[in-house]
Parts: C-alpha cells; sequence; structure tokens
C-alpha cells in the first residue's frame, strides 16, 4: 500500500519584523539538511510529500502557509516580493539558512520569486502553474482559463473578489473533476483524500482572500525576469497533466538558462506524491554541486 502523506512531525508560526505570524510545518530530522515547500492552490502548511522519503534522505522538509492561508496573518495587496521577503525573514528566524525550495502547482510562481530574489539554494518546480498570462500561451488556452486572464488584466480588483468566492469543497470538486484517473488514484486514497481536504478546509479557515490574492498573482504577468534566476532548477511535469501548463512546461524551461527539464510518463498532477524521492534527490545533489 503506497503512503503518499503523513502528518506533520512538527508545527508551529514565526513572528516577522512587522509583526505578521507565518504558519509552518515540518518533517524529518530537526537537524536535516532544510528543505522549503511552497505548496498548492489553497492548501495549508500541513499538506506534505515525501512521506518515508524525508528521513531517509536526511531532509528537514518545512511547508509554509502563504499571507491570509492556514495560520498566517493576512497581507492585503502582497506581492511576489514581499512573499520572497517573508521567507528570508524565516530563514533566517528557523535557522535555514538559504535553503532549497519545492514549489508545487500555483505555489511555484511564489518559489520562483524567490529564486529570483536569491533567497533560495536551488528549485524544484513540480507540476508547476505556468505563467499563462504570457502573449505566446495566448492562443493555446481554454475559452474559460483565457477570459479568467483576460479578466485579471483587465480588472484585477474584480477578478480578486471573484476569486474570492471560492471554497474549500469548490477546491475539491474542481481538482477532481479535472484529473486524469491516475491522478485520482493518488487524490482519493483514503488517507490521502483526508489529508487533503483538511489542508484545503485550513488553507480556507480565515476565508478565500488568500486563496484569490494568490490566484491574481499568479494568473498575471509575472514581474521577475525568469532568465536572470541563477540558482539550479529543476522542472517536473507528469506526461498526463492537462491543468498546470499550456505545454507541460516545456517553454517555462527554456526561459530559465541551464534549467533541467524531465516529463515523466504515467503521471498527471500527482508527481510531487508519487515521484517524491526522485525530486528530492536531484534538487540536493543540484544545491550540492551548486555550492
Amino acid at each position: 500500500m503506497n503512503v503518499y502523506v503523513e502528518d506533520p512531525a512538527r508545527t508551529g508560526e514565526s513572528r516577522l519584523s512587522d509583526g505578521r505570524l507565518l504558519g509552518w510545518a515540518e518533517w524529518g530530522p530537526p537537524d536535516g539538511v532544510p528543505v522549503l515547500c511552497c505548496p498548492g492552490a489553497a492548501t495549508s502548511r500541513r499538506l506534505g510529500f515525501g512521506a518515508g522519503v524525508v528521513e531517509a534522505l536526511g531532509v528537514r522538509l518545512v511547508s509554509v502557509d502563504r499571507p491570509g492561508l492556514g495560520v498566517s496573518t493576512p497581507a492585503p495587496g502582497r506581492t511576489f516580493s514581499d512573499f520572497a521577503g517573508d521567507i528570508r525573514q524565516l530563514g533566517a528566524l528557523r535557522g535555514l539558512g538559504r535553503p532549497a525550495m519545492v514549489g508545487n502547482s500555483q505555489g511555484a510562481p511564489f518559489a520562483l520569486a524567490c529564486a529570483a530574489a536569491g533567497v533560495i539554494s536551488a528549485l524544484a518546480v513540480v507540476s508547476g502553474a505556468d505563467e499563462v498570462a504570457a502573449p505566446e500561451f495566448a492562443s493555446a488556452l481554454t475559452a474559460d482559463l483565457r477570459g479568467l486572464v483576460e479578466r485579471t488584466a483587465r480588472d484585477p480588483e474584480g477578478a480578486e473578489e471573484f476569486f474570492a468566492g471560492f471554497s474549500a469543497e469548490a477546491m475539491w470538486g474542481m481538482v477532481m473533476a479535472g484529473s486524469p484517473e491516475c491522478d485520482l488514484a493518488v487524490y482519493q486514497d483514503p488517507d490521502f483524500a483526508g489529508a487533503y481536504r483538511r489542508a484545503l478546509a485550513d488553507g480556507f479557515a480565515q476565508g478565500a482572500a488568500g486563496y484569490a490574492r494568490d490566484t491574481v498573482l499568479a494568473m498575471g504577468r509575472w514581474p521577475f525576469a525568469l532568465d536572470e534566476i541563477t540558482v539550479p532548477v529543476d522542472i517536473w511535469y507528469g506526461e498526463l497533466d492537462t491543468s498546470h501548463s499550456p505545454d507541460n512546461g516545456a517553454s517555462l524551461a527554456t526561459r530559465m538558462p541551464g534549467a533541467h527539464y524531465r516529463v515523466v510518463p504515467g503521471i498527471g498532477g500527482a508527481l510531487l506524491w508519487t515521484h517524491a524521492e526522485p525530486v528530492l534527490k536531484s534538487l540536493l545533489a543540484r544545491a550540492a554541486a551548486d555550492r
């Protein structure tokens, strides 16, 4: 029987310089190699990955609630740069140094912002939400997605209000409806489904404003230069993933010189949980080689 997730070993909140709290959860040995996790849309710090793997690899996995999600204090109007600053502070407060990071789904652009700001040492983008507002994707988007992208560009405040109407149940339904059978075998596993739904409930515990702000930022043009990222980057997509990138990350990889691009057969967006070991092994090797 596959075990995809397990409860955190440690949880807590760190107080930032402006008084806000940033929530975190940890797995693996407390003296292990720090790896931050920037989780997917509307999920809290409590949904980790790599059950059994982080311990075996000596990884201290730290997942972080973005502002307004989980227990992290809301920060209306926050930017990608603000989040990178939060991570810089968290690294100092938690003794993480300049850690490696994994960015999954909607967490990917926030992780890329951290890479662009130089606050992390290496990055794995896993099933990452792509920059769908990039001009080259205009003709590749579905009509519904293109409408949301155009709405976000035209009226970001109105789009944020629209996304604030989402709920944990709506997110669960959207993911289940848009996933191939190979992913549903993971998502509907009783243990994973329970953990995922609890993480969504946590993500919306303060309302939907945190998710809405994340979505407007992710769905707009990204204000950082991907070609100027100098830390090692791995880009991972499942062959059957149809929900995160119009071209499965192919063009995203070309925009970052030196990025390693991998497409894994037989899986879709559940890649982070089915292939945690190779993702982490490669990330650790890339970070060590860069040092």
